[in-house]
């Protein structure tokens, strides 16, 4: 880029990061998206006032989209004790205000749901993520008897446990759709469950969940059947990968390529939410800002399926780089915003973005 150029980009009143995303009926009003984080501070999976307060203050910071951590389908799929969860009404009427609150500050109010699998029933990550023992803990299931590192080997799901588990998404995302949310995501990624069965590192099975590439595909393609089967069609569904497992044998780019040009096919998927790793302790990631970002811009430019881009993506001139130069549609911050509840704002002003809408109960402060 010339020095010109980055001259008019510097003084251009509508950066790109500041401009609105239409997804179906739903209208972000900038490429900002707090990035799915658990939080680890639910009760019997309900969220409180400390998910309120966390997401909330998200929202009244700036964020376009703001996403709550993963929600899981059920009890047995939650990571820790502490983890949110919808398979209730108790939990949807609690999601139900953060979702309205979040939307009353300008943000849409968007869900991921997602099952841990071989990767549940341990402490929290203060407590070092050990496997819970006794009567604390509860049997994990998986698609192949295959322990994730120093955790126990799953139980391996028969055909009634995939059933049993697709059906509890689908009524989750019922359930979410109630509650007032705006998008879906599901969580296929981060060696959770739907990704343990999209790499042969974690999934041996010879049946027609395993073995070749369409059949270990074949439990995301089900689990997205009955959740859209629930969901609005006028509402949008991301879903979100890790692209590559980091580990010789495991899942690649070239593999979610693949998978991302038939979830385009099938017309019910809006976003690609791209990240990596997380299934295979052996992984070996060079971390840096903005490490994933050509998976984003890969998945994006190969297959003509929106993404978003996710990994240390601190600071608004990178943010802004990413989406003028069409490497994703929305950037996914987590770190940042946990520091930095007003870093949407402080992104506006460091790029000069104009006709940015502040909350009013905020302009004496020396943010704006």
């Amino acid at each position: 880029m010339s020095e010109n150029e980055r001259r008019i980009l510097r003084r251009d009143p509508h950066p790109h990061l500041f401009r609105p995303l239409e997804l179906r009926s739903v209208t972000a009003r900038n490429r900002i998206m707090l990035s799915p984080m658990c939080q680890y501070s639910a009760v019997d999976g309900l969220p409180n006032d400390w998910h309120l307060m966390h997401l909330g203050a998200r929202a009244a910071g700036g964020a376009g989209i703001v996403f709550t951590e993963s929600v899981h389908f059920e009890a047995r799929g939650r990571i820790t004790h502490h983890c949110l969860g919808l398979w209730n009404d108790e939990q949807r009427d609690a999601f139900a205000r953060i979702a309205a609150f979040i939307e009353g500050q300008g943000a849409v109010p968007a869900i991921q749901l997602g099952h841990a699998g071989r990767k549940a029933s341990v402490t929290r990550p203060w407590e070092g993520t050990q496997p819970l023992e006794g009567d604390a803990g509860w049997e994990t299931i998986g698609p192949s008897p295959i322990g994730f590192g120093r955790l126990p080997a799953p139980t391996e799901m028969d055909r009634s446990t995939i059933d049993t588990v697709i059906e509890a998404s689908g009524t989750a995302t019922r359930r979410a759709r109630e509650a007032g949310f705006k998008i879906v995501e599901v969580h296929a990624a981060h060696g959770y469950l739907i990704h343990q069965f999209l790499s042969p590192l974690s999934n041996r099975r010879t049946d027609g969940y395993g073995g070749d590439f369409a059949s270990r595909c074949r439990f995301l393609m089900e689990t997205i059947d009955a959740m859209r089967a629930e969901w609005a069609e006028d509402l949008p569904m991301f879903v979100r990968l890790s692209c590559t497992d980091w580990v010789e044998g495991g899942w690649d780019l070239e593999q979610t390529v693949a998978l991302v040009d038939r979830l385009k096919g099938r017309g019910d998927i809006d976003l690609i939410d791209c990240s990596t790793g997380g299934n295979d302790p052996r992984q070996k990631i060079a971390v840096h800002p903005g490490y994933q970002v050509p998976f984003s811009e890969a998945v994006r430019s190969r297959t003509g399926m929106p993404t978003s881009a996710v990994g240390l993506i601190h600071g608004p001139d990178l943010a802004e780089e990413i989406i003028a130069n069409g490497r994703a549609d929305l950037v996914c911050i987590g770190r940042a915003l946990l520091a930095d509840p007003h870093w949407p704002f402080k992104a506006a002003k460091a790029l000069r973005a104009e006709g940015v809408t502040w909350p009013v109960q905020y302009e004496r402060s020396d943010i704006f």
